[in-house]
Formats: structure tokens, sequence, C-alpha cells
């Protein structure tokens, strides 16, 4: 019994105790090591993460955009089908976008404004399917309404 000590409250410290002790130390200094690696990396994760996400709708903003102003371009040149295929693509994502709300990459304003554009979707379509050359011109006035929606002018 001569290892044996009483603390101040009484109670026995044995070397078992002190082994008990050393090891929850350890244990808590691991945990807080672990957390200062941790958390500023996670915080960075999240930044980095919440920066991409915007890129990525800026990036699908421009690809919306680049679809759009290549059918004018095609129009133009007498290319209808691929103008058609483009200017089908152009209304059927924005379309999607449209049905998505909240989560889309268009603002409140932008989706309200784009509803007029949408309702010259049939006819672009048509016009494109019959080789009218009017349709090069009717879709760069929708790049130009497209683009005031989507600028906020």
């Amino acid at each position: 019994m001569a290892e044996e000590r009483l603390r101040d409250d009484g109670q026995e410290v044995t070397p078992h105790n002190r082994a008990s002790n050393r090891w929850l130390i350890w244990i808590g200094a691991l945990i807080l090591v672990f957390l200062i690696g941790f958390v500023p990396m996670w915080l960075s994760n999240r930044q980095l993460n919440r920066s991409l996400q915007e890129k990525d709708k800026e990036n699908r903003r421009a690809r919306i955009q680049n679809v759009l102003a290549s059918a004018a371009i095609y129009a133009r040149r007498g290319e209808y089908e691929t103008a058609r295929q483009n200017t089908s693509s152009f209304f059927t994502e924005i379309s999607q976008e449209l049905d998505k709300g909240e989560s889309s990459i268009l603002t409140e304003q932008e989706r309200l404004g784009l509803n007029t554009v949408m309702a010259e979707r049939d006819e672009m379509i048509t016009l494109l399917s019959r080789n009218d050359p009017a349709a090069g011109e009717r879709l760069s006035n929708v790049f130009v309404e497209y683009s005031n929606v989507t600028r906020g002018k």
C-alpha cells in the first residue's frame, strides 16, 4: 500500500488511475490536434464549393446564351436544320431552368421576363423547319431579348 495515495477529496490514487488519466489526456490531445487541422480545411472546402457552384451557374448561363447565338448565326448562313436543332436545345434548356424554380440559375425577375421569349418557341421552330430566311432576323431579335432579360435591362 506504499504506492497508494489519497487525494485532497479523500479518494485513493492508484497507478491504474494515473494510467487511465494519462490515456484520457492523450485522447483529448489527439482529438484537439485533429480538430485544429480539420476545421480550417472544412471551412476552406465549404468556401471553395460555394465558389464552384457560382462558377458552374455562370458557365451554364454562358452555354445557354451561346447555343442561341449559334442558332442565329446558322440561320443567317442558311443552315436551317442546324439552327433549328440549336434553337430547340435553347428552348429546352430554358424550359428546364424555368421548371426548377428557386434552384434555377435564373433569378425570379429573369424567369418572369423569359416567358415572353418562350412564347416565340413554336413559331421559331416552324420558321426554321420551313427554311424561311426571316428566321435569322427573328432569332437575332430573340437573342437580343434574351440578353436584355438576363442582364436585367
